[in-house]
């Protein structure tokens, strides 16, 4: 029975029924008659033995076909892999090579494979891990592989058991497209771009007022050989649209060539018209940015901009939504108007007059430039009837005299406020007016830029790249001595009759009197003129002198900073402010001040922790721009006076960092 019911497992189902139905009518004819019961025996033992065979013989053949069809579609596999037109090869995740395609051999015969593999498996290890549980993950990777380009096309699975102690987790794919032609042709289309530059000639009027009359013809010959000769070099076309303007147009292939020669024209210009002692000087701005080429100009204008609020004599490449600044190593000449002033001062009259409320804020860490130039813009808000709030941080120490003077006076008592007070206080009518500064992160408070659309700027600060974009009025002239100068012009040139108080023109004074190192940085004769107007409302100079004075102490921590100094370059100083208090950014700055007053030194930067940030102080006697130095870490100013502020960093970082712009910007400019 045993055997039988082995046979009968090995049976189809719909054999079995027939086999029992025989059965059960074999049993009724046993149970009639008693002598048919050997011979049904024997007959159910044959038709069982039958059916067994006749299924075995079955299964077989189908198997027999299956098999077929698998050998037909591995073979088609197999064939496919061996004749694919793109190298491949089959590599387990320890390097070993299970199998290679024969284009792969001949491809690259003459190359040194295993290193581009050995690369490729780490790759694909990175994208195991970080796919982990997927079965099957396509990796696409790009590499140079001797003079030609391939897209690696990677797949991973998980490999069988290849019956090693060992065996590796995973069996890796790699197909090798060449991608050179295609490459090349991206390349070639990107080259043949067009770029759309701007040259502007910056003082060509002033130049045109002291050349002779009959030396004229020559001198404007001259800066358009020179410029169109420049231009030339680049297969570019120029158009004149003007006396001192020009168009720029190019394919972008020649843009890196460009870059390399530093654009020379800018100190080959200067050259011209030395004979009348008058250098000449240009803005260049060149965007390849936009999708037509009117976009491509807009944007050059807006880049033009900002270089001639950077000073000029100085060029800028917009690219990938970047700026790269060149040139820009002259000291500013003033070329600034009164007649611009005036113009500014009933633009902001108007805007105030319009106005709900005005809220004045400067840069973080404020100065007592910033808070003097607040103050007068308070007291014109205030003469004009409108409500004033100032917006600065009372607990800086450089700003701790005047500080304490204001809160003497009663009329001051709820003036100046914190940032949170102000989002309380602003509206979409409020116009904000932010002085000392023109960056978008650098002001006391950046979230109220977001609150109003009317914003206006006073600053004196060449244009950073990451300036506020959506003022309505912008007063920024990078020839003045400080915010404090330009605010007292304003004052003078309002159209309502009044006076500033003492306090707020000692303010005003001292901001311009620190900016200026006592009137022998950056000054010119509008600067003495300011200086002597806010003199004649009875400013106390020795009260001002109090105000900076150092205590013993504060004194002792900038001799240390001095002591402690590193010097660079034969005539660099460096040092860092050890402590972590409230005065560091104070101490920098006098200690950079300081260092200058040393033989042979001609800049310096002092570098301390204010709260989380590493502040660098900057300071030069102008033969090295400090301002293109500390621009690199995204700071600002001018070119004997810049700051900067690095978040994330240790102080020692941020030097490492600092030395290396420096080095960078010897490099820029041999």
């Amino acid at each position: 029975m045993s055997n039988n019911k082995k046979l009968l497992d090995n049976l189809v189902s719909r054999t079995k029924i027939y086999l029992i139905i025989i059965f059960i009518l074999l049993a009724v004819i046993c149970i009639y008659n008693i002598a048919f019961v050997i011979p049904a025996i024997i007959l159910y033992t044959a038709i069982l033995g039958y059916s067994n065979f006749a299924n075995n013989k079955r299964r077989s053949e189908i198997s027999e076909h299956l098999q077929d069809i698998t050998l037909t579609v591995d073979s088609a596999a197999k064939s496919t892999l061996i004749n694919s037109p793109l190298p491949l090869i089959i590599l387990e995740t320890d390097g070993n090579v299970i199998w290679k395609s024969s284009k792969f051999v001949t491809e690259f015969a003459n190359i040194d494979i295993n290193n581009y593999l050995d690369d490729l498996i780490i790759t694909m290890k990175q994208e195991i891990e970080k796919q982990e549980g997927k079965n099957k993950k396509t990796v696409v990777k790009q590499i140079q592989i001797g003079k030609k380009m391939y897209k690696i096309l990677g797949e991973y699975a998980k490999s069988k058991d290849s019956g090693r102690k060992k065996p590796s987790e995973y069996m890796l794919i790699i197909y090798f497209m060449d991608e050179t032609e295609n490459i090349k042709l991206l390349k070639e289309y990107d080259n043949s771009q067009i770029c759309v530059g701007i040259i502007n000639v910056d003082n060509y009027e002033e130049t045109m007022q002291r050349v002779e009359n009959e030396r004229k013809p020559e001198v404007i010959a001259k800066i358009d050989k020179t410029i169109y000769e420049w231009a030339n070099k680049a297969n570019g076309i120029v158009i004149k649209p003007e006396r001192d303007t020009f168009v720029y147009i190019f394919q972008k292939r020649y843009l890196e060539q460009i870059k390399e020669n530093k654009f020379s024209i800018l100190d080959t210009i200067k050259d011209i018209a030395n004979d009348e002692n008058i250098q000449l000087t240009l803005s260049i701005a060149i965007s390849t940015e936009g999708k037509t080429e009117k976009e491509k100009y807009k944007s050059a204008l807006a880049t033009i901009d900002i270089i001639l609020g950077r000073g000029g004599d100085q060029a800028a490449i917009r690219e990938n939504e970047k700026y790269q600044f060149f040139g820009g190593r002259a000291e500013e000449v003033e070329k600034r108007t009164k007649v611009k002033a005036r113009v500014i001062a009933h633009a902001l009259e108007k805007l105030i007059k319009e106005s709900e409320n005005v809220i004045i804020m400067g840069h973080s860490n404020p100065d007592i430039d910033a808070l003097g130039s607040a103050l007068g813009i308070y007291r014109i808000a205030t003469e004009l009837q409108k409500k004033a709030f100032i917006v600065i941080n009372k607990n800086t120490k450089a700003i701790e005299g005047v500080i304490e003077s204001l809160d003497k006076q009663e009329e001051y008592e709820d003036v100046i406020i914190s940032g949170e007070e102000a989002k309380n206080i602003i509206n979409q009518n409020t116009l904000i007016v932010v002085v000392d500064t023109h960056k978008k992160n650098y002001v006391e408070e950046p979230e109220l830029l977001e609150k109003t659309s009317k914003i206006a700027i006073i600053d004196h600060h060449r244009r950073s790249a990451d300036y506020i974009d959506n003022s309505i009025l912008t007063f920024q002239e990078v020839y003045a001595s400080s915010a404090s100068e330009l605010v007292t012009e304003l004052v003078q040139y309002v159209e309502i009759d009044f006076e500033l108080k003492i306090l707020e023109a000692e303010a005003l004074y001292a901001g311009i009197m620190v900016d200026t190192k006592n009137f022998t940085f950056k000054t010119g004769v509008r600067t003495f003129e300011a200086a002597a107007f806010l003199r004649k409302l009875g400013v106390d100079i020795i009260k001002i002198k109090k105000w900076f004075q150092s205590d013993m102490e504060g004194y002792n921590k900038i001799a240390e900073v001095v002591k402690n100094s590193e010097i660079i370059k034969d005539t660099i100083a460096i040092s860092i402010y050890e402590e972590t208090d409230k005065d560091a950014n104070l101490i920098c700055a006098k200690a950079a001040d300081e260092l200058l007053t040393i033989g042979n030194i001609t800049a310096s930067f002092v570098l301390g922790k204010v709260g989380e940030k590493v502040n660098i102080s900057g300071r030069s006697i102008g033969d090295i721009n400090v301002q293109i130095i500390l621009e690199k870490l995204g700071g600002g100013g001018h070119i004997t006076l810049a700051g900067a502020q690095i978040e994330d960093k240790t102080i020692e970082e941020v030097k490492e960092v600092l030395i290396q712009k420096i080095n960078e910007y010897f490099e820029e400019n041999k």
